[in-house]
């Protein structure tokens, strides 16, 4: 008996949300634009990032190569961004890799996403309220971080030096237009993004007109003498051997993992599935173009910086105004710090528009509390906006958040992760046919993943799942090797060239064993290209950029993920609508 209430668990835990659930009614006003999913997409990923990254990942890391870094990590992202875009085009509906997981891997990995994707959402807007607040304070002299340092300092661990009531405030009032209407947030949000873009524009251009391309073939002697000056007006630092490649190859990847986080933000388009006039092509046609202005926006940016002066004499903290400094144009950074403050205010709305649309998507389906799956007569997840605004007015009114951030980039490359195993599972189900019952009772053979069938099974999609499986596993030893012999490597140890090559094989012949199964003949109106391969490589990606992540951050990360199992187990899992449909389906069979 206690084996058949285990098998039954297991079973719930994993049990599948329908692509058309029953009973379940959108009451989104589908009002979006094309134009506004774009203008979304590259209002919350083009951040104030592009106004401090270029300089610091060119001066420390990359140099004049940062392009390339940027272009490398395009490439990375635009894989993850086509795995989002297949399933928006397949499930236009609210709740982004939360509900992409429900419908493809089960109810227990939905939950897990979504409560990554919140972890993710609370501390970027949180982080960037306090980025807004303190660029502001910048430019009015340290007026508010003097005067409450001073009469409300908060001297305990894990807490902020002071208060942020203006980027608590910041957080309170985008949550009230949030609630207000997503037409009007979107109006709001195409303004600042067009002023950002333009400032960008700005940028590019003044460093095309007044750069050197000399700064990009700097000689070693000519560095020498800068690096000696240098060291005796500032601190002691490597500035590489100078070149296009002052810090190797080597440094050019390792820029290009860095700036990876830098087209973060993207999947905020995945949420708005039911706010969409045509979801199946505005969401992936929305995703691709975001991530293709960015990167112009980066790489066009960067390079305007390494042109306008020498990468070792770029500011870590300020580099674009410090670079029109150095051409002579001092008064441009008064349009850097508007165009700044444009950047961080399209990130914050992009950071809290999907927030409350994931927790109103899993409060609809019962896995959260029900008061948050509440719409407002204006079509808008009103109490889930509002409970959102104030969660991340809190972080950012108290809490010290420079430790979590990199706890945001765990639940974001997680919720990638989980997508691109999606879309493998997804592309190699079982066709849905009367004699589909049939292959249920098949056997695993040697013989069935060599020489499968020409039309997909369940015995193919079960294969398919197995060997998903294990290129995560295979990924996960990969990553680690890589990033703990990575001395080793460079100087050709074999050991861990030999370890390193082994299991680069097993990964492609595990791709290749899933690329000989039947894939599913069922059509969407945008499907990723080179399956399993793309996914495959998605898959990597992200899991080595976790795997560079600290124990610290993984401590805190499971402590997060304790929480939100409780509430599941204790909860969710008793209250979860897809359980009462499939008990519902159950009793009706029975009579």
């Amino acid at each position: 008996m206690s084996g058949t209430k285990m098998l039954r668990f297991l079973q719930n835990l994993s049990r599948r949300k329908p692509l058309e659930p029953e009973g379940e009614v959108s009451n989104f006003r589908r009002c979006l634009t094309t134009l506004d999913l774009v203008a979304l997409g590259v209002g919350s990923t083009l951040g104030a990032g592009v106004y401090v990254l270029s300089g610091e990942v060119a001066r420390t890391i990359a140099g004049p190569s940062i392009i390339i870094s940027f272009l490398t990590a395009a490439v990375a992202s635009i894989f993850a961004g086509l795995c989002y875009a297949e399933f928006g085009a397949r499930v236009p509906k609210t709740g982004s890799a939360y509900l992409y997981s429900y419908v493809t891997v089960g109810e227990i990995w939905a939950f897990i996403t979504g409560w990554n994707l919140l972890l993710s959402y609370v501390i970027g807007t949180s982080s960037v309220a306090r980025a807004w607040s303190g660029t502001f304070d910048d430019l009015i002299g340290n007026v508010i971080a003097n005067s409450l340092g001073k009469h409300a300092a908060m001297d305990l661990p894990g807490f902020a030096p002071y208060p942020d009531f203006f980027a608590a405030g910041l957080i309170m009032l985008l949550a009230g237009i949030l609630a207000f209407g997503v037409k009007e947030s979107a109006v709001v949000n195409k303004v600042f993004t067009a002023i950002n873009i333009l400032v960008l524009l700005f940028v590019i251009l003044s460093g095309f007109v007044k750069g050197d391309i000399n700064n990009w073939y700097i000689d070693e002697d000519t560095l020498q003498r800068a690096y000696e000056n240098y060291t005796l007006q500032n601190e002691t630092s490597q500035c590489g051997t100078g070149g296009f490649f002052p810090f190797g190859f080597e440094g050019t990847l390792a820029g290009a993992a860095t700036c990876f986080y830098a087209f973060v933000g993207f999947d905020c388009i995945a949420t708005t599935g039911e706010e969409v006039q045509n979801p199946q092509k505005s969401i992936p046609l929305g995703i691709v173009a975001s991530l293709f202005i960015c990167f112009l926006a980066y790489f066009g940016v960067s390079a305007a910086l390494t042109l306008m002066m020498p990468y070792y004499l770029l500011s870590v903290n300020s580099p674009l105004p410090v670079a029109f400094t150095y051409i002579g144009w001092g008064l441009a950074k008064y349009a850097v710090a508007i165009g700044s403050l444009c950047a961080l205010s399209t990130s914050l709305l992009g950071s809290m528009f999907p927030m409350p649309r994931v927790l109103f998507a899993m409060a609809r389906d019962g896995l959260l509390f029900k008061p948050l799956g509440k719409m407002s007569s204006r079509q808008s997840p009103v109490i889930a906006t509002l409970a959102s605004g104030i969660i991340a007015a809190v972080m950012a009114l108290l809490f010290d958040l420079k430790a979590l951030v990199d706890m945001m980039s765990t639940g974001t490359l997680f919720a990638y992760t989980l997508v691109a195993i999606c879309v493998l599972i997804l592309r190699y189900q079982a066709e849905l046919s009367e004699d589909s019952s049939l292959g249920k009772s098949e056997p695993f053979t040697v013989g069935s993943v060599l020489c499968p069938p020409s039309q997909a099974t369940p015995r193919t999609s079960k294969n398919v799942s197995i060997l998903t499986i294990a290129i995560v596993l295979i990924a996960v030893i990969l990553s680690i090797l890589i990033s703990e012999g990575i001395d080793s490597l460079q100087v050709l140890q074999w050991w861990s060239l030999l370890c390193v090559s082994a299991f680069v094989l097993i990964l492609i012949i595990t791709v290749l064993l899933i690329w000989r199964q039947p894939q599913n003949t069922a059509k969407a109106a945008f499907m990723v290209p080179l399956v399993p391969w793309l996914p495959t490589f998605s898959t990597f990606v992200n899991v080595y950029l976790m795997v560079q992540l600290g124990s610290d951050t993984w401590i805190r990360y499971a402590v997060w993920m304790a929480v939100g199992l409780i509430i599941y187990f204790c909860y969710g899992a008793q209250h979860s609508v897809q359980k009462q449909r499939v008990e519902n389906s159950q009793n009706r069979v029975s009579f």
